[in-house]
């Protein structure tokens, strides 16, 4: 029995076209963790560093990557995901993540804190 996915990488579609998102898809692939799924979304603005690739679960920080070319980078996005799903919310440093991604990071939001009001 398959787990349910509880992790998203994101790849924008807008920016080089669906041809593209779904190459990245399929380079990523048999390469991440198995409560990942990867989503096709519309545009993340990141227009001017195509390709874009987010990654969220819920309790967890959110990434925005951009320049996500090359196998290289294909490569440290699946290694990422294996960081991020191992880490307990999400949050990671710069120096922390693979090194083909640390000038690739466009944005990381804090874990959305959802508390109970009366």
């Amino acid at each position: 029995m398959s787990k349910t996915p509880d992790h998203f990488i994101l790849i924008c579609e807008t920016c080089k076209g669906p041809e593209n998102a779904d190459a990245l898809r399929n380079a990523l692939a048999g390469s991440l963790p198995a409560d990942f799924a990867v989503r096709t979304v519309a545009c993340m603005a990141g227009c001017e560093r195509p390709t874009t690739v987010g990654f969220q679960a819920v309790g967890k920080a959110q990434y925005l990557f951009g320049d996500i070319r090359t196998q290289r980078d294909i490569t440290a996005v699946a290694e990422f995901a294996r960081q991020y799903r191992h880490s307990a919310d999400g949050w990671t440093n710069a120096s922390d993540r693979p090194q083909p991604l640390f000038t690739k990071t466009l944005s990381r939001m804090p874990r959305l804190n959802v508390e109970e009001h009366s």
